[in-house]
């Protein structure tokens, strides 16, 4: 492999842990549980999955691009309970861990806007 960004780019496991890395290196976590997900299929089709699971509920945020190619990404929460119970600070320890993943997503798509700018992909 000669380092070139594939066209067009992939934001496969290998580069998004890489991401992570540097988005935990930063101290920007407060302890989040954050996994990055390998996927079914080649590497010409793995576009990213990252996943924060959540401590305070039974439950994960998923995030990724909203689709093949796209540098923009969305985030969907997961949660098997239909209600949630909780003293407040518990409930505002879960509304950090939704900061955290909301950060994050954020993070991650800025860093795919870069990347899909160092390609040439994109203009914007």
């Amino acid at each position: 492999m000669t380092g070139e960004i594939p066209f067009p780019p992939r934001r496969d496991v290998h580069v998004l842990q890489q991401w992570v890395d540097d988005f935990i290196g930063a101290g920007n976590t407060a302890g989040a549980d954050i996994v990055v997900a390998e996927q079914d299929g080649d590497r010409r089709s793995d576009t990213g999955l990252v996943i924060v699971r959540l401590r305070r509920a039974n439950g994960a945020i998923y995030m990724q691009p909203r689709g093949f190619d796209d540098p923009l990404w969305q985030m969907t929460v997961e949660v098997h309970d239909t209600e949630l119970t909780a003293p407040p600070y518990e409930m505002g320890a879960l509304g950090a861990e939704l900061i955290v993943a909301s950060n994050l997503c954020t993070y991650l798509q800025y860093r795919s806007l870069e990347w899909d700018r160092f390609s040439g992909r994109h203009e914007n």
